[in-house]
């Protein structure tokens, strides 16, 4: 049962890095699982209220930030609620870290992908429709797959993980 809930969310973090490449999406309902594991999960490990209600602002703080951001077009509808459901699995004490991981990998994605767009793609990679797609220079950038990333790399420091591996 424990590695079942471990690796929950490296999963759903791979799923929105994934997808955000291939469809410049972050669906719903992905987003909605990555919620709804962890309401369950804090319920089958007994995570204190405190704590669990520190979760919750976490992800509500984040939520808020997130969608003023989306409201000034800098950050995608998607982007911004996958961040605000990986902050609710990281809790306060992650969350400025995961945030400066996913601006620091979403810079370097950012820079990338401008650096690339300079270029001409292939012959054999302009017919793969996400490639082209993502090579279009009117195209905005998957900042799930920094966001996704950057979960990952924090994840093994909150207290959830922390909770599942003893």
């Amino acid at each position: 049962m424990n590695s079942i809930a471990l690796l929950y969310f490296p999963l759903f973090m791979a799923l929105a890095a994934t997808s955000d490449l291939l469809t410049m999406k972050i669906s719903n309902r992905l987003v909605l699982a990555l919620v709804a594991g962890f309401l369950v999960l804090a319920l089958v490990i007994n995570l204190p209220l405190q704590q669990f209600m520190m979760h919750i602002a976490a992800g509500l703080v984040v939520l808020a930030v997130a969608f003023s951001f989306f409201a000034f077009g800098w950050v995608g509808g998607g982007d911004a609620k996958l961040a605000a459901a990986t902050s609710l699995w990281l809790g306060f004490g992650m969350t400025l870290p995961y945030l400066v991981y996913a601006a620091l990998m979403g810079g370097a994605l950012t820079l990338g992908l401008l650096l690339l767009r300079r270029y001409p793609l292939p012959g054999m990679l302009a017919k793969v429709a996400w490639v082209d797609r993502l090579h279009d220079k009117k195209t905005g950038i998957p900042y799930g797959i920094a966001l996704a990333a950057a979960g990952l790399v924090t994840y093994a420091d909150t207290t959830i993980f922390q909770l599942l591996i003893q």
